[in-house]
């Protein structure tokens, strides 16, 4: 695992994602990609890979997006695939095999700061990979350095908190129990850091992108039945973050988060709305 120094950019994000969030992500991984499907799908769609391309997924967590982008580029292309997370990418490595992708690789590798190429890539990708940097403009920049002369970028983030009833429903029924947490600084690195679309053009503008938009794609997402629902919510996001402080109030947790949780309920398991934004732009 990577050692985790307060000088290091990102220092924060690299020792959570190694050493609480990846394990998580690495366990429940099939119901976290049934969770972000959707939006992978709009992603790609708006990236558009072509056939002999190369590109780059930025936090690419364990692969599922990157094979993806791999079969859509065909055996003359190449998919990389960087990542802060040890576990993530342990199980990419192992799926890739397993899938005999051969034109797909993965890194472990801060995307703020790594040496990525020049020039090297015709498309930047990331599935909800780049709200955790602590210098987005420095990491932007370094991204944009490593597209080809009017490559294409395409990423999905996360919109408001306030709009995100996965997130909503589930914090408001622990908080009854819980101490709120700190407010986060406006901008700071997390899942919400990217939803103002006005920030997003400030820091793809100052990094070198042109043609920048940003586009609502809202929808209903879930993981899976009640129960697989609640084992993710007491373990990751911002109920996981607030009980990893309070584990003796877990019991009465589980109860309220079920109990809000129920109604969403429905054939296809718990479904709750979700609100992105995504974003494209040129080198």
């Amino acid at each position: 695992m990577p050692t985790s120094d307060a000088a290091t950019p990102n220092a924060d994000q690299i020792a959570y994602w190694n050493e609480s969030g990846g394990p998580v992500w690495v366990e429940m991984q099939a119901q976290l990609d049934r969770m972000t499907a959707p939006f992978s799908r709009r992603t790609v769609d708006a990236l558009a890979p072509a056939a002999g391309e190369a590109l780059l997924d930025i936090g690419c967590g364990s692969g599922g997006s990157t094979l993806e982008l791999g079969q859509l580029v065909g055996a003359a292309g190449k998919v990389l695939g960087v990542d802060i997370s040890v576990p993530m990418l342990g199980l990419a490595r192992r799926r890739a095999a397993q899938a005999g992708s051969a034109n797909v690789e993965f890194r472990e590798a801060d995307a703020q700061t790594a040496d990525l190429g020049t020039a090297a890539f015709d498309g930047l990708f990331s599935r909800f990979g780049v709200m955790f940097f602590g210098d987005p403009v420095a990491a932007f920049t370094n991204l944009h350095k490593a597209l080809k002369p009017g490559g294409r970028l395409a990423f999905v983030c996360w919109r408001t908190l306030a709009e995100n009833a996965w997130a909503t429903v589930s914090m408001n029924a622990a908080l009854r129990h819980l101490p709120a947490p700190p407010r986060p600084e406006p901008g700071a690195p997390g899942a919400f850091a990217f939803a103002d679309p006005d920030r997003i053009r400030t820091i793809l503008s100052r990094a070198g992108f042109s043609t920048i938009a940003a586009t609502r794609f809202d929808t209903k997402c879930g993981v899976g039945d009640l129960d697989q629902t609640l084992a993710l919510v007491l373990r990751s996001g911002p109920v996981g973050a607030m009980l990893r402080e309070h584990q003796d109030k877990r019991d009465i947790v589980a109860v309220a988060v079920r109990e809000a949780l129920a109604p969403h309920e429905t054939v296809d398991g718990v479904l709750l709305d979700a609100a992105a934004w995504i974003v494209t732009a040129t080198a």
